[in-house]
Order: C-alpha cells, then structure tokens, then sequence
C-alpha cells in the first residue's frame, strides 16, 4: 500500500520546500529547480515552464477543497536542455513545417522521424539526478502517471486534448525516465503537428514538460463538464461515469453512464452496460478486464456522487472563470481531480451587465446578413455602432437580444413573423424556448416601437412609383458624395469624431422612413403574389419568375456587368493567360502589369470601370476589415475567367432580356388563367397590380446593402491611413494590426499614440479560436444554443431539408465552394456553398441552381437567384458537409429539399 504521508495533497498542506533532488548546497537549488518543480508551487502563470496540464494542475492543487494527487514536473527547460544536444533536429522541423498539409504520407513521415529523434537523446545527466530525486521523496517504487503537458495545451483557445501521450501505472526510476523521453516525443505525433498547423502555431514555439503524479487507484473514475458540451447549456453539469481507469471511456472501449445534474439535483441519467474497464497491473502499464457481470448494468455512481461531484465541477469553474471539461477519480467515495481543461467548443455568451441574471435569448445578425464567419474586433465594433438595434458580440459574431419583444405580447407575434419570414430556423428555435416558458410575460417594450428597431407591424403603404426608387437612390448617392469629400481632410482624434457623427448620417440613411417602406412594399407583394396565386392557382411560389430581370437590382446587374468585362479580355490569348497565371497570386501591380501586355489595356480599362462601381463589395463585406475587390483585384478574375470560358459575347444583354421576356409572358400566363376564375377579372387586375408593384419595388430590396458598402468604403480609407500613420509611429507593427482593436480601442491609440501590452497578440489568438466556432442561430443567456427545426413531412427519405427560395427543379455536378477565390465553375454546376452575400453575384450568371446552409427567403443569395431563375434551396443545415464535391444532386427549389443522387 502507498505510505499514507505521501498520498495525495490537499490545498492549503506545507510544501517541502527543499528541491525536488533532495538536500542539495545552496548553490546547486536554483539549477536543479529550473528541471523540476512541485505541482503545489505551480500556478497557472507558469505555462511556459510547465505547459498547460502542469499549470492547470498546479493552479488546481491550490484550491480549497480540490484534491489532486500528488506529484512534480519536468519543466520545458529541461526538454529544451535535452533536445539542444541534437543538431539534426532544426532541418528536421523545418521541412516539416514546409510539407503540405494535404500530404499526409510525408508527414506521416516526417512527424516519425522528429518522434524518435527526440526519443532517442539520452536525458542529461542532471535532469536525471533531479527526477530520481523527485521520485526518491514521493515514493522512488509507488506507481506514477507520466503525462505530456504541451506549452500549447489546455489553452482557453485550443484544448489540444489527446494530442500528446499520457503513461499510466509506471512503476520505478528507470521506466519513469524512459516514459518522460516518450512523452517528449508525443509533441511530434502526426494528429499533434497537424492540430498545431491547423490552429497556426509554429512547431518550434511548442515546448514540452512533463508531469509525473502519484497514480491513483479508482473504483469509478469519468469526466464531468461544467457545461453540456452539445447544447451548451451551462445551467447542466455533465458527469460522465465508468468502473476503473478513466482510460476506458476516454478510449471509447465503454459507454459511460451519463448524469445531467441542474441546481443541485439529477435532471437525467441514461445508466449503460458496461462489460469492460481498464485497471492496473501489477508489473506496470495497465490492461483491459472484463467487469463482474453483476456490476454491468448497476450505475457507476449515486445520484448523490454525482451531484457532488457537480458541485466540485462548479467550484473549479468558478476559480477558472469558464467552463471546464474535469477528469475525475473515485477512490473510497473520495474526489480526486487529475485533469481541468476549458472546454473551448463552447460557443461564448453574449456578455450581460453586471448584476442582471434575468433569462435572455439573442438571435444571430450573421443569419440574416449572410456572413456567419467571424469578425475581427474592428469589423463588429463598426457594425454595432452604425447598427440600428444595440447588438453584443460573442465568438466575434453580432447577436441582438430579443427578449422583451417575445415576452411581451403586443410584439411577440409580430417579431416571430419578422424573424421568421426571414429564416424559418430562427423562428422554429424561438418558439421552441416560448414553449418551455423560460421567457416570462412582460409588458410592452418602448424600445420596440423606435425607428430602427424590429418591426413590430407593417410600414404604411406608398403609392407604385419608379419615381420614389429613384429618389431614394439619388438621396443615398448625395449622402456618399458628401462623406466622401469631408472625410478626405480628416485624421488623428478629429477623424474618429467626425466618423462618430458620419455614423449617425449613416443610421439616418439606413432608417429612413421611405427607403423602410420601398423594401418592405416590395415583399409584401411577393409574399401576396405566392400565399394568392397559390390558393387561387395551385401554383408555388410563382413570383420568382414574376421578378425575373426586375428593373434596378444593384447586385443582379454587378454580375451581369462581369459578363461585360468577360467580353473585353475573351478576344486577347495573351490577357487570358496573363489572367489564369495570376489568380491565385497576391500582387499589387496586377492591374499595371495587365496594361504591359497584347490587348491588356482594354481588359485594364474594363476591369477599372467594374471596380469604380462595384470595387467596395468583397466576401464577407460587413466586416470592413475583409479586403475589398478594390484592394484585390485579382479576387475577380477566377469569376472572370469562369465567365470567358462559358459565355458568349454580348451574354449579360441577352440574359437580362431573356428574364424580361419570361417576365411578362408569365404575367400573361397567370392574368389570363384567373380570368377563368369566379370573379376573375377582379383578381387578375388585383394581382396585375402587385405585380407591377413588385417589378417597381423588389430590385431596391438590394440597394441598401450597397449603400451601407460604399460607405464603409470610405471609413475604411480613412481608418487604414491612420494605421499607417500608427504604423510610423512605432504604435502599431502593420497597418491591419488596427483590425484587433474594437473601433473605440483605435480612436484612443490615435489620441495617445499607445496599445496595450500584448492586446493585439491575444485578439488575433482569440480571433483564430473564434473561426473555429459554428455560430448558432439562437444562443439563451444559459449558453444553450438552438438551431431550430423545419418539421415537415413532406420530404423524401434521404433528402436534405431547407428552404424554398427560388422555383424550379435541376439535377447537375456539386462544386462545394468555401471561398469564392476558389471557384471553377462550367455550365450546369449546382453551387453548394455556406451563405452567399452580394460579392457571390458574379457567379451566379454561370450555375444552374444554389444550396446555401443560410438564408431566408429575402436574403440576398435568394433574391438574386430569383432574378436569374436559378432553382435554389437554402438552410440545408451542414451542405457543405453531407454534399461531396463533384457528386451529382438534384435540387427541388420550389418544395425546398435536395436530393443527393450518387
């Protein structure tokens, strides 16, 4: 049995304070303390010299309560000691640093050779003595855990669980050396350099210690999360429970029992049969054993164990101020903690004011803009100050509360049919918390009747008139002309001023009365056309070809001119070679070296002339912090070169036309078959009406959008001159370092020619964490994310659910495109892509029909596969995913499913 003296320590017990080696001189402490150190002298500071697990575990050893067994750790300055006497290490990491990530077989590879490169050297003498002296005080023939702890391990960003090696039951000096070179090794597992790749961390930055504890000897042992890492409901505590070493359920050799424990009582259980369990041998290393067939389907823990345990889930939480993923032992109904990492899935909440623990309930502004990846700091700070509703940021997207609106019952309906006109998703995971009851009746929200807010009733009615498009346009236009010429004189404090008031012109703009009641006439009259055409004629939604070729869409007309453009460089070989050799380049002379070359100044002149109108626009375009097609030309010229290959001259004059044409004979199709109704002529003249109404008024819906661009067109101008000019100052290292300050951050950094200390370093490390996240459509002030559901049962078996947007059936080849500088596309492809804002216009002129994983039927991608006929279904929850590249599918665009054929 284990000496009692050495088992495992409490917070708050004496440490020894002589060096882990034994007694040495005074001289020799410091030396042999740079190699080993006691976990109860470890807090969460120490990453760089103990890695993540070390820091975690030292920090957690100092917590009242919180019992972890007892042990040491090699620091990283041993490793770096170690792995210095090794010449041929340095080009070893650096061709694997070089080699493609896509070319798995030389990593493999290489990634074998650093490991047993690194396995190999002999642990220097010192190192040596000062572990043998460490195991000597605790116990030189107990049985230890040797874990690998990563410097880039356990991080609030990237967990990296599983990536190095952990060694149970060790038992002696000998082996406890051999298992610590191995897990110096682990830092070079293939699944590690990839992980490390993929989260942009270079292999030479990673150190590694290693931590050797006194091994625990459980009945139970599991996983608890402080949050349920599948909803993200961090009211619930998850305990994961199974008979012996935890290895068992962290290997997947055993279904775990699994408790859901909410305010201090078991919500759920759901109790397995657990037929195996991992358990010690006595020689060391352990082995699977088969469970005691009356133990198999008896709970692994009381409801009151697990409980108890949640309450310890909730003070390690507390200490660590976020949610924690806790591996967990039960020895004699005694808690041993052995592990605590931040579960970094978790999709962050909304922050709140201090003090207000009321339930809330946001919904994403990226759903409706079409743009859910997510935005740098500069990016979601402009968007909420030129917003027209107050929007909080989380996981560095935008959400607004929508709490009051649904608790009251003069709004509620009416922001479920905002919402949910827009995206049927939204408003199904809405209902599904009003059905709970978690939002309690209120009153009335004033802030629900300002101008800007959600709507919570029609707009009054405007007269069918082109004039008033034309206005609103001409008012827009003036209002840029005017930003434009006063912003040119502005820098320092005083342009950050006069943006604060230029903000105010812009929401001004965006809100105005008319422009709100031009929009919503125009979907009004769409929905009027399909619910009335529907029930009269049997026929759905029959206005997407009513809105064909619909007079005065800025964003159908920019992919039709690109066509225009495809015209220019189509009859110069030379242009187009010059154009295939450089899409894929950064190059800021493209357009000068396009004039140098046989027909290259036409092309030039015509690629000059779509930038003039339409270079603001970019992916992802509400983030001013996206290069926009003016920075980037060459961003166009795959579009371009798509357009060259599969169209013939003169194609956007035809096209338009062509849409036209549809256009009115299906107006004349449907005036002529409901004047065969009862009372017929009345409604045909009535739907000869909206028609008219929704050709005058359906083509602004896109204006705006512009509108809001061309603007921050200009602000980002004159933002990128003041990073410059903090750039020669010595504030900033790069100009689009600005980009990870918030814009108030920057407006400061201007006045007093100063950032923070490392502030710029950890929002491009958060920003990186955030791109990994999935943003939900629905996040609670709890955490718990909702995505909502269609429930329809109209949809074949093995189809994929979404949303009709545009009529029509097709059945092509499936490019999956997640990035627009990546397309190739030919005639006839099915575009499958996450969301499509107005940037994504130019490609729709060549595919003959969309699936998109967002969008609603107003959304851009919608409205623009409208104007153009192309049969499409969005909200296809995971396309991206479940549709391979290259298969064939068939997408139902009038009943909203896809079919995925081969």
């Amino acid at each position: 049995m284990p000496d009692k003296r050495l088992d495992e320590g409490r917070a708050g017990d004496p440490v020894d304070r002589r060096d882990a080696a034994g007694d040495t001189g005074p001289g020799d402490v410091p030396k042999l303390r740079r190699y080993v150190l006691d976990l109860r002298e470890i807090d969460g500071t120490q990453i760089e010299s103990v890695g993540g697990k070390g820091a975690h575990l030292g920090e957690l050893s100092r917590i009242g309560g919180i019992r972890v067994p007892d042990g040491f750790c090699v620091t990283t300055e041993a490793f770096r000691r170690a792995v210095a006497g090794e010449p041929s290490l340095g080009e070893q990491l650096d061709r694997l640093s070089r080699t493609d990530l896509d070319d798995g077989e030389a990593l493999r590879t290489l990634s074998a050779r650093v490991r047993r490169t690194v396995e190999e050297i002999p642990v220097p003498g010192d190192i040596a003595a000062a572990i043998t002296g460490a195991l000597a005080r605790f116990g030189e023939q107990d049985a230890y855990a040797v874990r690998s702890s990563a410097t880039a391990e356990d991080l609030p960003t990237a967990s990296f669980a599983g990536q190095q090696d952990t060694y149970l039951n060790v038992l002696g000096p000998e082996a406890v050396l051999r298992h610590i070179s191995r897990c110096w090794a682990s830092l070079f597992t293939e699944r590690a350099v990839v992980y490390r790749r993929h989260n942009g961390i270079d292999h030479r930055t990673v150190h590694m210690a290693v931590v050797v504890q006194r091994m625990v000897l459980p009945q139970v042992s599991g996983v608890l999360f402080t949050a349920d890492p599948v909803t993200g409901n961090r009211k619930d505590s998850i305990v994961d429970a199974g008979f012996g070493l935890g290895e068992a359920l962290v290997s997947g050799l055993v279904d775990p029992d699994v408790f859901t424990v909410r305010d201090g009582a078991v919500v759920a259980r759901t109790i397995s049969v657990k037929e195996r369990a991992v358990r010690p041998l006595p020689d060391g290393g352990t082995h699977e054993t088969a469970v005691d067939a009356r133990l198999r389907k008896r709970p692994a823990l009381t409801d009151g164990q697990a409980v108890r345990l949640a309450a310890v889930g909730r003070r390690i939480e507390a200490h660590f101020g976020c949610p924690q993923d806790i591996e967990w032992c039960l020895v004699d109904d005694d808690v041993r903690i052995v592990q605590s990492r931040p579960i970094t899935t978790l999709f962050p909440v909304p922050a709140r004011d201090p003090g207000d623990d009321e339930h809330h309930v946001y919904v994403s502004v990226g759903h409706g803009q079409m743009m859910t990846d997510a935005m740098k700091p500069l990016g979601h700070s402009m968007w909420q100050l030129t917003a027209m509703v107050p929007m909080q940021e989380a996981g560095g997207r935008l959400y607004v509360d929508v709490t009051r609106r649904l608790a009251s019952p003069a709004t509620r309906e009416a922001t479920l049919d905002a919402l949910g006109k827009g995206d049927p998703l939204v408003r199904d995971a809405l209902e599904t918390v009003l059905a709970r009851g978690d939002i309690a009746p209120a009153d009335p929200d004033p802030a629900a009747s300002r101008p800007g807010a959600l709507p919570v009733g029609p707009p009054a009615p405007i007269p069918t008139d082109p004039a008033l498009v034309t206005e609103l346009i001409e008012r827009s236009e003036a209002s840029v002309a005017v930003l434009e010429r006063d912003i040119r004189t502005k820098s320092g404090p005083a342009l950050f001023a006069f943006l604060l008031e230029a903000f105010e012109e812009h929401k001004r703009v965006l809100g105005d009365p008319l422009s709100i009641q031009a929009i919503m006439a125009g979907m009004d009259a769409t929905w009027w056309l399909n619910e009335k055409l529907l029930e009269w004629l049997g026929e759905k939604n029959a206005a997407d070809t009513l809105t064909l070729s619909a007079p005065g869409n800025i964003t159908s007309e920019m992919g039709l001119a690109l066509l225009d453009v495809a015209d220019a460089v189509r009859p110069w070989p030379a242009v187009v070679d010059f154009l295939r050799e450089s899409q894929h380049r950064e190059n800021a002379g493209f357009l000068d070296d396009l004039a140098k070359i046989t027909g290259g100044v036409g092309a030039r002149t015509a690629i000059e002339a779509y930038l003039d109108r339409y270079g603001m626009r970019c992916v992802g375009e509400i983030d001013i912090t996206r290069p926009r097609w003016s920075e980037r030309p060459a961003a166009l010229v795959p579009a371009i070169l798509d357009n060259v290959r599969n169209f013939e001259p003169g194609a956007a004059g035809r096209r338009f036309e062509e849409g036209r044409r549809r256009a009115r004979e299906k107006e004349q199709e449907v005036l002529a078959r409901l004047r065969t109704l009862p009372d017929g002529e009345r409604k045909a003249e009535e739907t000869r009406r909206v028609i008219e109404r929704v050709r005058t008024f359906i083509g602004y819906r896109e204006y705006p959008k512009y509108g809001i661009v061309c603007r921050y067109s200009a602000y980002k101008r004159a933002l990128l001159a003041e990073a410059d000019r903090l750039v020669r100052a010595g504030v900033l290292a790069e100009r689009e370092d600005a980009f990870y300050l918030t814009f108030q951050e920057f407006h400061a950094a201007a006045g007093s020619n100063r950032v923070g200390d490392g502030l710029v370093q950890r929002r491009k490390e958060a920003f990186r964490a955030h791109r990994a996240l999935t943003p939900p459509r629905v996040i609670t002030s709890d955490g718990e994310a909702l995505n909502g559901a269609y429930r329809r049962d109209d949809v074949p078996e093995g189809a994929l659910t979404g949303l009709p947007v545009s009529a029509g059936t097709v059945e092509g080849r499936a490019r999956v495109v997640l990035d627009l500088a990546d397309a190739d596309l030919e005639p006839g492809d099915i575009l499958v892509t996450p969301f499509t804002d107005p940037s994504w216009s130019p490609l729709f002129v060549g595919i003959a029909g969309l699936v998109a994983e967002v969008g609603g039927p107003m959304t851009h991608g919608a409205v623009i596969a409208r104007e153009y006929g192309l049969p499409a279904v969005v909200g296809v929850t995971g396309a991206t995913r479940l549709i391979r590249d290259g298969q064939r599918i068939r997408v139902h665009g009038t009943d909203g499913h896809v079919e995925i054929l081969d």
